[in-house]
């Protein structure tokens, strides 16, 4: 993924995490800190899945579907060679 789209989705992510409406990011950004992931880690995996959801609203000209947003995050924490691969890094590690 390009650096340029991930900034903007983890400055998406941090809005949301401020938000009154999306307290459900905050709520898996502080799930995925108890498991032992930094804070820096776990918004890109939550930018990652943003970023998967705004890529079929794009893809398939739908609306932002909000419970599969959810969903994904539900499924957080990803595997850290699965992160490395969406993140386009190949160290292991989530931008």
């Amino acid at each position: 993924m390009p650096d340029d789209i991930f900034r903007d989705l983890l400055a998406a992510v941090e809005q949301q995490l401020a938000s009154p409406q999306t307290r459900y990011v905050a709520t898996t950004c502080a799930r995925l800190m108890k498991l032992g992931l930094d804070d820096t880690a776990a918004k890109g995996q939550i930018a990652l899945c943003l970023g998967e959801e705004m890529d079929q609203v794009m893809r398939r000209h739908r609306a932002f579907d909000e419970p599969a947003y959810r969903a994904a995050l539900d499924a957080l924490p990803f595997p850290d060679d699965e992160a490395a691969d969406a993140a386009g890094d190949e160290t292991g590690q989530v931008p």
